[in-house]
């Protein structure tokens, strides 16, 4: 697949369908760009998109970052809720200013934004720094940064931040393992595909240390609340009724501080968007890809917003 530069230290690994308006699809923590599914891409660039999925610095064919660093898990978990400041060996604006590498090797003066878990967050902080480079925004199964409204359950944080076993079956299984416990629900996505996706992630190439590195990022982020009132362009909140990694508190949290943004709150779904969701997802992301704001977007008072009823599927 081809790889562009973005800065003096990153290269990105990225894959095109369709022609259109460009729509980029950025994925959460330690998953490669095969997670957005092939067939959803396509059927995404059927709409008239020019869909694009890339792996993000130091996941699958991407630039890795080893000479950094690599944090340890428990001890940046313990000091984020002990409220001490995590040091990370990069952020989620240098993961947005990727993004925006990205686009400019391709020649894309502005894009679609649709963002997954630490994908909607690196969406959220482009948006907030390059405004001008962004047409929609999608953020989903995410949130604002809040600790009090992103708590996962206790198994839902084991299963993300247990370290894979060596070998490629045992990496597998435990992909299986992880992936079911954050995504398993109605809309999951079944576990024959989980086994076919986890083979294809190690034959690329997995990075315990790049996702303790993406990890820390996330932690070390101050909330980005306050800043999300300053967001002009149309967003969409998709997020999953049953997601036990990020409460849907944090999602609905993100729709009430963005001006005029609407929320989706999927029944059945979790920390996982298979292929049952795939048909309503594609259309609310075309819908939201065609709104244009009003002169003067609609801005609730805080707990109003924080209220208002969710669109529901």
């Amino acid at each position: 697949m081809p790889k562009v530069r973005v800065s003096q230290d990153v290269e990105l690994t990225y894959e095109s369908f369709g022609e259109g308006e460009p729509l980029l699809l950025i994925m959460g923590i330690g998953a490669q760009m095969v997670v957005w599914d092939e067939e959803f891409c396509r059927m995404l660039a059927a709409r008239g998109f020019r869909v694009i999925r890339f792996d993000n610095r130091d996941v699958g064919e991407s630039t890795r970052l080893d000479a950094l660093g690599t944090p340890n898990v428990l001890e940046v978990l313990r000091r984020r809720f002990t409220g001490r400041k995590v040091r990370a060996p990069y952020t989620l604006d240098d993961m947005a200013d990727d993004t925006v590498g990205l686009m400019n090797a391709l020649g894309i003066d502005r894009a679609h934004l649709v963002g997954l878990s630490l994908g909607g967050m690196i969406a959220q902080c482009t948006a907030l720094r390059h405004p001008e480079r962004v047409r929609s925004l999608a953020i989903m199964m995410s949130g604002p940064g809040e600790l009090w409204a992103s708590l996962p359950t206790f198994a839902a944080l084991r299963a993300l931040t247990t370290r894979p076993p060596k070998g490629r079956e045992g990496a597998i299984e435990h992909f299986v393992q992880a992936w079911s416990t954050v995504g398993f629900a109605q809309h999951g996505t079944p576990r024959d595909r989980l086994r076919k996706l986890g083979a294809l992630q190690y034959d690329r190439g997995i990075s315990p240390r790049g996702f303790a590195r993406q990890f820390a990022a996330i932690l070390a982020a101050p909330s980005r609340t306050r800043a999300l009132a300053q967001l002009r362009v149309p967003t969409l909140v998709i997020h999953g009724a049953n997601d036990p990694l990020i409460p849907p508190l944090a999602g609905r949290l993100t729709a009430a501080r963005i001006p005029d943004a609407r929320l989706m709150v999927i029944e059945g779904l979790a920390h996982d968007l298979g292929p049952t969701a795939w048909g309503y997802t594609i259309d609310a992301l075309t819908e939201n890809a065609q709104r244009r704001l009003a002169p003067a977007p609609r801005q609730l008072g805080f707990v109003r917003a924080l209220l208002q009823p969710a669109f529901k599927i």
